[in-house]
């Protein structure tokens, strides 16, 4: 897969000194036939690196596992490479410990493979962590989870987006994708700001996003049903549904059901927005925590049309002109196409012994 744009994400580039292939704590190559390995990719700037190294390497030890391996990301590599890296050294396991976009990049390297993965939550969103209600601190309790907890599968989402010159790239992304103003205000989002006030950053970028959004004309298709159009701010293809601050965009979004969620939104005009906060963090929000039986929310679920919900197995979504895109909080340049797909059961994550995450 290539990968198409940077961000925040972003660390210095650094890897570990004095040779070329995979190190572990000790500094000695990987050699076959060593007893089992896990092996940590971290964002250098997201992370207190030494606290968990040290962490990863206690917890190894007491599993009877070799030294782990380390890999830093850096400028030119968001984590695939170094997931692959490890993959070739033999890892039986790979933590990630970064933001978001570390995640995603580990994630996509990992579909597919069987290989468990571990999110050890660092960085500003967590977002898949707090989709699958995994402990958020401390992190020695994920760490652990690596070597005595449980997995479970989750399915990956897969974006093929198509650029205006006629060429393909394909990624993957774990919670959330989408094209337009959201897209819009992760790239509008002051880098500074985020690193100093994490994902409160992003209402800056919105604020400066809304006043200059427009709307644009699309055509998508969800698999099973007609092709439509509408005239939209964004349109967002999910396999998560949980923002920050409590929101919940799509509340029916799961992470293990084969299934895309789709949320075209598409406000009339500027207070339309209302009916758009009033969908999120109204109705998905404090009502449905508290009378999502009752049939008076059932009526409010269809009051409007600002946001519009759909589900499949994949979508398409082609705009009358090239758009922005988003993948877990990355930008992704423009697209005027994009064809997603869902790659049900793709990722195997270690959880604490006894987590439940069915409700995700």
């Amino acid at each position: 897969m290539t990968h198409a744009s940077a961000s925040d994400e972003e660390a210095a580039p650094t890897n570990d000194p004095g040779t070329d292939s995979p190190v572990d704590s000790a500094g000695h190559e990987a050699q076959p036939g060593d007893a089992k390995r896990a092996a940590l990719v971290y964002n250098p700037i997201k992370v207190d690196q030494d606290a968990i190294r040290a962490s990863v390497e206690r917890e190894s030890a007491a599993a009877g596992w070799g030294p782990p391996l380390f890999f830093e990301t850096t400028v030119d590599d968001l984590g695939q490479l170094a997931t692959r890296e490890a993959l070739e050294a033999g890892a039986d396991a790979v933590l990630v410990a970064g933001g978001d976009g570390t995640v995603r990049a580990v994630a996509e390297a990992l579909t597919g493979t069987g290989v468990p993965l571990t999110i050890v939550p660092s960085g500003t969103g967590n977002l898949l962590a707090r989709n699958l209600q995994l402990p958020l601190s401390p992190p020695d309790a994920m760490v652990t989870a690596t070597f005595s907890g449980d997995h479970e599968t989750i399915d990956v989402g897969i974006a093929e987006l198509r650029r205006a010159d006629g060429s393909r790239h394909e990624h993957a992304f774990v919670v959330m994708g989408g094209m337009g103003m959201d897209a819009a205000m992760i790239a509008n989002t002051n880098s500074d700001l985020k690193k100093r006030l994490g994902w409160i950053a992003y209402v800056d970028g919105a604020a400066r996003s809304l006043w200059s959004a427009k709307p644009f004309r699309i055509l998508y298709e969800v698999s099973g049903q007609r092709m439509r159009t509408a005239r939209v701010q964004s349109v967002l293809f999910a396999n998560c549904g949980s923002l920050p601050a409590g929101l919940s965009l799509i509340p029916e979004a799961s992470v293990a059901d084969g299934q895309l969620d789709v949320a075209v939104i598409q406000p009339k005009g500027f207070f339309g927005w209302f009916f758009v906060w009033r969908r999120v963090a109204w109705i998905n929000g404090f009502l449905r925590r508290h009378f999502h039986r009752s049939q008076a929310f059932l009526k409010l679920r269809t009051a409007d049309n600002a946001i519009v919900y759909s589900r499949g197995t994949t979508v398409e979504i082609m705009p009358e002109a090239a758009q922005p895109v988003q993948l877990d909080g990355d930008e992704f340049g423009e697209a005027v196409r994009i064809e997603c797909r869902i790659e049900q059961k793709g990722l195997v994550i270690a959880i604490p012994a006894g987590h439940d995450i069915s409700g995700a």
